[in-house]
């Protein structure tokens, strides 16, 4: 009889297994419940270690969104073409359809900022002489139905922010040309 009981225990923790391990924990977004908008002014917290876009407003906090990277290093962007997100405060700079990635909200990237970390990463040898700054850093989407990628913290993008497609929808109602974009580790 032990055997047979060993054998099921076993056969339990296979099975326990094998769904764990291909279980991916849904992401979702968070949000003040007794309002439809957010209230005046919004800006927006991106926040590389949390991997999560916070929306505030007037009143405080009004939501939160996942969102993921470019690179699985979450330092600042150095340079052209290393993956990775830069960190600063940002303003979006425009707001159009995309025919890949659902929306695009493009960011001033790079500001004067941005520009003085490069040449000072530059004179100090850290990055090389002939690299260049890049450019062309947004919020978007993510290719359609696709979200898993969001789920699942799968750093894809060049360097851009990327939400769920839905979540980009909502955000862009609220975002206007001009509004403030802080990203932080």
């Amino acid at each position: 009889m032990k055997p047979r009981i060993l054998l099921q225990g076993l056969g339990a923790l296979a099975l326990f297994c094998l769904f764990s391990f291909n279980y991916v924990e849904k992401r979702f977004f968070k949000k003040r419940i007794f309002d439809n908008a957010p209230v005046g002014e919004v800006y927006l917290l991106v926040d590389k270690s949390d991997y999560e876009c916070h929306v505030y407003d007037e009143e405080g906090w009004y939501a939160s969104y996942p969102v993921v990277f470019g690179s699985k290093n979450l330092a600042d962007k150095y340079m052209e073409g290393d993956k990775r997100t830069p960190e600063g405060t940002f303003k979006i700079i425009s707001k159009r359809p995309h025919e890949k990635w659902n929306k695009m909200l493009m960011l001033d990237y790079p500001t004067k900022e941005s520009w003085e970390k490069f040449k000072e990463r530059k004179a100090k040898g850290i990055i090389p002489k002939n690299a260049k700054i890049g450019g062309g850093i947004a919020l978007h989407g993510t290719w359609p139905n696709d979200n898993i990628v969001v789920d699942d913290y799968t750093n894809w993008t060049n360097g851009c922010v990327s939400l769920k497609n839905e979540h980009l929808d909502e955000l862009a109602q609220w975002i206007t040309v001009g509004t403030k974009v802080t990203i932080r580790r």
